[in-house]
């Protein structure tokens, strides 16, 4: 399917794996009413008399508890997965200066949106998100590392339907919960799955996803090696001076989790030509380039001396976040590479 130009309220469906069975990844609990003890046989037959009308038990239904998400949401609710904090005081010391951004990364965390550690240091803040997900407007987008949610849910209001990878059954609850919140689970299929698996699996001639469609965008945003990503690198250890030192040091694709950005954009680009790559916004620009030529060397040359990759700045405010690089048909000038 080729570019989308508009809004389609697709139903995808859900892969169970990655919930059946999984402890507390749904809210669902039952509740049992108490009821004064008796200690008479006969005021128990007449309790358990009043409890039969005409061969029918009118007895109370057990109620069930309500999570984050409301009645009618169970199945998607993942309250007390993780804890969902209100008030600064309940944040652990190395999660403050993420919860004071928290309505950045989810505008509507104050209804129940749930992030674990990770999350709150990954998140794709929601207006990013946003951009990000309009300048990948397609039929079917991969997210190849979902995370909480935070780019998937973006995608599912652009694209027709949203494939989430992520390693993590609980990252996978806690998405899909999100997801719920913001009315858009049911455009989402979440998959437990690692994105190396994932892609080298896919059959290369169809380069289709699990459902049998033609996957059009692939999104990777794959850990960078934590809230650390700035200092702990080669570069930071050998700055000569405080002013080299305050700067960030350059940030290598070698860095990226869990193997080489070089080989994660290989894979991706077996499946689609259009690939968003969201990396540092210290990455060295030079290796990102080189993704092409090194793709030409290993013979895609299909659109050799045509493609270019768009490197795109993602701000908030006055600081800068990150940035995205587009390739293929989604980097600006060279759209009529999308469907090639």
């Amino acid at each position: 399917m080729g570019r989308k130009h508009s809004n389609i309220s697709g139903l995808s469906r859900f892969v169970s794996v990655a919930f059946n069975g999984s402890d507390g990844a749904s809210s669902t609990a039952l509740e049992v009413q108490a009821r004064p003890s008796v200690s008479t046989p006969k005021a128990e037959n007449v309790r358990r008399a009043s409890e039969l009308e005409d061969g029918h038990d009118v007895r109370p239904a057990k109620k069930r508890k309500v999570g984050l998400l409301g009645p009618g949401l169970e199945r998607y609710d993942a309250t007390g997965l993780v804890p969902f904090y209100t008030e600064p005081s309940q944040v652990p010391a190395n999660l403050q200066k993420y919860f004071s951004q928290r309505t950045r990364y989810f505008s509507r965390y104050a209804s129940g949106c749930l992030l674990d550690e990770e999350g709150w240091y990954s998140v794709t803040p929601e207006r990013v998100a946003d951009q990000i997900a309009e300048r990948c407007r397609c039929g079917t987008v991969l997210d190849a590392f979902c995370g909480v949610g935070g780019n998937a849910i973006a995608f599912a209001r652009t694209c027709e339907r949203v494939i989430a990878l992520d390693t993590s059954p609980v990252r996978l609850a806690l998405a899909r919960h999100n997801a719920a919140l913001y009315g858009v689970a049911d455009r989402i299929e979440f998959v437990l799955a690692d994105f190396l698996s994932f892609a080298r699996t896919l059959p290369p001639t169809t380069q289709a996803g699990p459902s049998g469609r033609k996957i059009d965008v692939v999104f990777l945003s794959p850990p960078w090696g934590g809230p650390s990503y700035l200092t702990d690198t080669p570069a930071a250890a050998a700055a000569e001076s405080v002013e080299d030192a305050r700067a960030p040091p350059e940030y290598s694709l070698a860095s990226i989790q869990p193997v080489h950005g070089a080989q994660l954009f290989a894979l991706a680009r077996g499946l689609t030509k259009n690939i968003a790559f969201f990396l540092p916004r210290n990455v060295r620009l030079e290796e990102v380039a080189a993704l092409l030529e090194d793709g030409e060397a290993a013979g895609d040359s299909a659109d050799a001396g045509e493609d270019m990759v768009e490197v795109e700045e993602e701000w908030m405010g006055s600081k800068l976040k990150a940035l995205t690089c587009y390739f293929g048909g989604l980097a600006a000038g060279q759209e009529e590479l999308f469907d090639g």
